[in-house]
């Protein structure tokens, strides 16, 4: 914990707290913050029921959950939601989950009838659970922020990805590719992070009864020759990002890296990925990249100084916006 003088009577504790799916990037937010994670007991029950317990008092205080929504997702995230109600019947003064990467947030509208709106569902779930805020990294779209009845933190990754790509390319032959249409908008944002290059994207197709499939069809703008970075916020089993990359290389592109916020990469995606002919796949490590997930062309940048950062500025009551030049 760390305390927090705000007055000669009054005081402001912050507590960090961590669910079991991604220990080390709690650490790694713990360690940038100069605070020690709040001991925590959980584990399964023989019939995979969850039981948690912190290991101090939290009363008063201003509780942080970080638990990132990996595989199994729903167990983590139902530890994570235990956690929230075990820190507002512990009575803590305010309740912050930390998402860095929100499960179901893919299902953020209704394709079709008689489906859920899962991201919705999710953000009632935590607000009846007992949480104040929500803190997130690149949500998949920007009106799931909408689905909760309190503050949503919508942070960034592009600020350290892009700085980590700057340096791998020439940004006087750079061209930035979205995959899809509807991503243009944060293709145009690195592309003015890298010095204003030309833009393209990916004309695909995707049947929606069916998960995790897309079909790339040609490129839409000029990569012939060009230094290509293809943007996205995640990578799932790899499937339409490899098939992208095939395409922009087909067209001519001297080079691809590709740049995503979140690695999900669920089987076969280290193959794919490997294999497509990207010269380097750059994510940050909002989810854990287990072993068999790495391959040699894989980057993983540290996302723990966002978070921490954002923490900090939350706690102290200052700007989250501030620190994404008013891109959040």
């Amino acid at each position: 914990m760390t305390t927090l003088l705000t007055g000669e009577k009054n005081t402001k504790t912050l507590v960090l707290a961590s669910g079991r799916a991604h220990p080390e990037l709690a650490k790694d937010v713990a360690r940038e913050l100069g605070v020690d994670l709040l001991p925590t007991t959980a584990y399964d029950f023989a019939n995979g029921e969850i039981y948690v317990r912190f290991g101090e008092s939290v009363r008063g205080t201003d509780v942080f959950l970080l638990q990132s929504h990996t595989a199994p997702i729903n167990q983590w995230i139902m530890e994570q939601m235990l956690m929230v109600d075990a820190a507002k019947r512990a009575s803590a003064r305010t309740i912050t989950v930390v998402v860095p990467f929100y499960g179901y947030a893919r299902q953020d509208k209704k394709h079709r009838g008689r489906e859920p709106i899962s991201a919705r569902l999710m953000a009632d779930l935590f607000k009846t659970a007992g949480a104040d805020r929500i803190m997130s990294v690149d949500l998949h779209s920007a009106q799931a922020q909408g689905f909760f009845d309190g503050p949503v933190d919508h942070l960034w990754a592009m600020p350290i990805l892009t700085d980590y790509v700057r340096g791998r390319v020439d940004l006087g032959n750079v061209t930035v590719v979205s995959p899809d249409a509807g991503r243009i908008r944060v293709a145009e944002q690195w592309a003015a992070k890298l010095g204003g290059g030309p833009l393209a994207f990916v004309h695909k197709t995707r049947d929606i009864t069916r998960p995790n499939q897309s079909v790339a069809n040609r490129v839409v703008g000029d990569v012939e020759g060009r230094d290509c970075v293809l943007v996205d916020d995640l990578i799932d089993t790899g499937g339409t990002i490899a098939e992208a990359v095939k395409v922009v290389l087909a067209a001519g592109a001297k080079s691809v890296i590709v740049a995503a916020t979140h690695g999900v990469l669920s089987d076969p995606a280290a193959q794919r990925l490997s294999e497509c002919g990207a010269r380097e796949v750059v994510v940050t490590d909002t989810l854990p990249i287990t072993a068999d997930k790495q391959f040699g062309q894989l980057t993983v940048l540290s996302i723990a100084p966002v978070i921490a950062r954002a923490i900090r500025e939350v706690f102290d009551d200052g700007s989250v916006t501030s620190l994404f030049d008013g891109n959040s």
